[in-house]
C-alpha cells in the first residue's frame, strides 16, 4: 500500500488497513517500504525523515487510544467486583500470639467506704477574735497589714480620738476635785482634834472626799476601758492585739474614720491558725456515709503530696435549699501552718465499717480519652475493650473498680503493652 499518498482522514480514522497494535513495532516490510517510497519521491533526507516519523505516529496513536479505552473498561469492571470488609465494633480487637499477654482475675476485697468531697479551710471560730475600738476618731497610723502574724499586746494602729480627749478632761477635773477634798478633810481633822469644829463638819469633809474619790476612780476606769492609760494623758489611742495569731481580716487604713462600736465593723480580725476547721458540702443522699467521729484525710491543692488527718466534729442539721447540701465540719491541728484561711481542699471520709469491693491491678487499666478501659478476652485471639469506673487507688498498686467488672472476670494484666501491640498490627 502506498502509505505516503494515503489521505490523513484514512490514517486518523483507524481503517482496517492502518490498524496496528501499539504494543508491537511496525512490521519490518512496512518500514522498508516507507523508506523506499520516500527515497523514490526525491525528497531531501531531512524532510524525508520527518515525514516518516509523522506517518509512524499517525499509525500508532489511534490504536493506542483504542487499547487504553478497552483497558479502562476492564479496570472499572474489576473495581466494581472488589469488596472491603470492615469491623463494625471498634472495641473488638484481634491480636496475634495472645499467649504473650497474661490474664488476671478480678478479685474482691474488704475496703472501708470512702467518700470524697471538696471543702475550704476556715479558722476555728473560738480562736478568732475581732479587734474593736470603743472610741471613735481617725486613724493616724497603721502598723500591720492583712496576713501579718502578731503577738498579744502588739500595737496595731493609732487613733486620734476626741472621746479619749473628753475622758481625760473629766479625769483631770475629778482628780483636782479629789485633791481639794482630801486637803479639806485633812484640815478638818486637824481642827476637830483641837476642838475647833464640830463632829458634823468633820463628817461633811469626809463625805466630800469620798465622793471626789469615786468620781476620780470612775473617770480612770473609763479611760482604761477606752484603751487609754490614765497616767499618760494623750488624745492618741493605741489599739493593741488581744491575742497572738494571724490577721485574717482588715477593714481600716491610714486616714480612715473609726466610728463607735454600735455601727462600725471590726478594725481587724486575728485568728489563731494552730487549729483550723475544714468545712465541706455533702449532698443529702450521701449524708448516711458520714458520721461524727469519722476519720477524714485532707489533701491541699497547694501540697498535693501531703496528707493531713482530722475528725468529723459536726454535721449540720440544716440543708442549703439551693444546693441541697449540708455543712460537715472537720477539726484538725495545724502546727506547721500549712493550712491557710480560704484554701481549697479535697476531703476523703473513711467509714469505720468495711465492705466488699472489686479490685484489679492498676497496670490492667488503660486511661484513654478521659476514660478508664480494660481488655477482656472473648475467645481465640479476640479481646473486647471495656469501659470501667474506678474508685480509690490502694497502697498495694491495685485499683478499686466501682462499675464495669464482676468478680471472676478475666482481664489483660498489662493494658498499656496490649494496646501498643494491637495498634502495630
Amino acid at each position: 500500500m502506498n502509505y505516503l499518498h494515503l489521505p490523513f482522514s484514512r490514517i486518523a480514522s483507524g481503517s482496517p488497513a492502518m490498524r496496528q497494535d501499539p504494543a508491537q513495532p511496525l512490521p519490518k516490510q512496512v518500514l522498508e517500504h516507507l523508506r523506499a517510497r520516500i527515497s523514490e519521491s526525491g525528497l531531501r533526507p531531512v524532510i524525508a525523515a520527518v515525514r516518516l516519523k509523522i506517518l509512524i505516529a499517525l499509525l500508532v496513536v489511534p490504536a493506542a487510544l483504542l487499547l487504553s479505552a478497552c483497558s479502562g473498561q476492564g479496570a472499572k469492571a474489576t473495581t466494581a467486583t472488589t469488596t472491603v470488609e470492615t469491623n463494625s465494633d471498634p472495641n473488638l480487637l484481634s491480636i496475634d500470639h495472645p499467649e504473650q499477654f497474661p490474664l488476671v482475675s478480678v478479685e474482691t476485697r474488704k475496703i472501708a467506704d470512702i467518700l470524697r468531697v471538696n471543702g475550704v479551710v476556715s479558722p476555728d471560730i473560738s480562736r478568732a477574735v475581732p479587734v474593736l475600738s470603743l472610741s471613735g476618731g481617725r486613724v493616724v497610723e497603721t502598723r500591720v497589714r492583712l496576713g501579718d502574724d502578731v503577738k498579744k499586746g502588739q500595737v496595731l494602729l493609732l487613733i486620734s480620738s476626741p472621746d479619749i480627749a473628753a475622758a481625760f478632761s473629766d479625769y483631770q477635773k475629778y482628780s483636782a476635785d479629789e485633791l481639794l477634798a482630801r486637803k479639806q478633810l485633812e484640815r478638818s481633822q486637824l481642827l476637830f482634834s483641837r476642838g475647833a469644829i464640830a463632829q458634823r463638819d468633820l463628817e461633811a469633809a469626809q463625805n466630800a472626799e469620798n465622793k471626789a474619790l469615786v468620781d476620780q476612780t470612775t473617770a480612770a476606769n473609763r479611760l482604761r476601758i477606752l484603751g487609754a492609760d490614765p497616767d499618760h494623758p494623750s488624745p492618741i489611742l493605741s489599739v493593741k492585739a488581744p491575742i497572738s495569731g494571724t490577721i485574717i481580716e482588715q477593714n481600716t487604713t491610714n486616714g480612715g474614720a473609726v466610728r463607735s462600736i454600735d455601727n462600725s465593723p471590726s478594725l481587724f480580725t486575728i485568728a489563731d491558725m494552730s487549729r483550723v476547721w475544714v468545712l465541706c458540702d455533702v449532698y443529702e443522699n450521701m449524708l448516711d456515709r458520714v458520721h461524727l467521729g469519722d476519720t477524714a484525710e485532707i489533701r491541699l491543692n497547694a501540697y498535693p503530696d501531703r496528707a493531713f488527718t482530722g475528725r468529723v466534729g459536726n454535721i449540720s442539721r440544716v440543708l442549703d435549699p439551693s444546693t441541697r447540701t449540708a455543712k460537715v465540719r472537720i477539726e484538725m491541728e495545724n502546727p506547721q501552718g500549712f493550712m491557710r484561711a480560704a484554701m481549697f481542699v479535697t476531703a476523703s471520709f473513711r467509714s469505720r465499717k468495711e465492705a466488699e469491693q472489686v479490685v484489679i491491678p492498676a497496670s490492667a487499666i488503660l486511661r484513654l480519652h478521659d476514660k478508664d478501659w480494660v481488655f477482656k478476652p472473648v475467645g481465640g485471639n479476640k479481646f473486647r475493650r471495656t469501659e470501667i469506673q474506678t474508685g480509690l487507688s490502694l497502697p498495694d498498686n491495685t485499683q478499686e473498680v466501682l462499675a464495669g467488672l464482676q468478680p471472676g472476670d478475666k482481664v489483660v494484666s498489662n493494658a498499656l503493652q496490649f494496646s501498643s501491640a494491637s495498634e502495630t498490627q
